[in-house]
């Protein structure tokens, strides 16, 4: 595959896999309906690690604007690479968000909570105060990208020849996204990712979903625009001072 159909096809399994469990957790009807946010975060962070392992062969498994910018602000990868994958990443997360809906859509078709229906394809705030959702997410993304840079590869011997781990090198950022859903999740529901968060919720705005939200232009923003911006500090903390 290349990079751009790498990106768009790890991230199109991952929000299939992602917002697939919020769709079973919320809406009305299903098996998992009820199952809690423990349910929720679980799935996501496997969501994760299996878009991880299909596109990490080939394009490295950004999934994540955040992740591409900041990796290009650390030197670590190509500013000419990075709308590619960004494109790769948002059409990626539109196609995931269609599968959702065309796996529910008779429950989408019930009657519920509008939000309830949005919650299946975008974030949302429990509490409105948008300096505080944009910190949230902000801190949020941080933490994913402050640590990325700090993963090693595998190492054995004193001469640290590097192991390939192969798919379950995709553990590592499978464990993170779960702890920060479980512990900085609660505020904003955690988009740390634009593509992941806008995509969505414009496949949301497009789609015959009875009674839905509107497309929320007051919020839509921040889980855009406060990733990139966690992303940015991770990357130059990282890369002037060392940390």
């Amino acid at each position: 595959m290349s990079d751009f159909t790498a990106e768009l096809v790890g991230t199109m399994f991952m929000i299939l896999l992602g917002n697939g469990v919020v769709a079973n957790v919320v809406l009305p009807g299903t098996k998992g309906n009820g199952g809690g946010w423990i349910v929720i975060t679980t799935a996501w962070a496997l969501a994760v690690f299996a878009g991880v392992v299909i596109a990490g062969p080939y394009s490295g498994a950004h999934l994540n604007p955040a992740v591409s910018i900041a990796l290009a602000i650390a030197g670590k990868f190509s500013w000419a690479k990075v709308p590619v994958y960004v494109a790769g990443q948002f059409l990626g997360a539109m196609a995931g968000a269609f599968l959702v809906w065309l796996m529910y859509r008779d429950h989408f078709a019930q009657k519920a909570d509008p939000a309830l229906k949005s919650a299946a394809f975008s974030t949302a705030p429990a509490i409105k105060d948008t300096l505080s959702n944009f910190i949230s997410e902000l801190i949020g993304t941080f933490v994913l990208i402050f640590v990325i840079f700090h993963f090693t590869e595998a190492q054995l011997g004193p001469d640290k020849t590097p192991i390939g781990l192969g798919s379950l090198g995709a553990i590592p950022v499978t464990f993170l996204v779960w702890v920060i859903g479980l512990s900085l999740g609660g505020t904003t529901g955690y988009a740390i990712n634009p593509a992941r968060d806008l995509g969505p919720r414009i496949m949301h705005a497009l789609l015959p979903i009875p009674e839905k939200e509107s497309f929320n232009w007051s919020y839509f923003w921040i889980p855009v625009i406060a990733p990139i911006t966690g992303a940015a500090l991770a990357a130059l903390l990282y890369l002037n001072f060392g940390i």
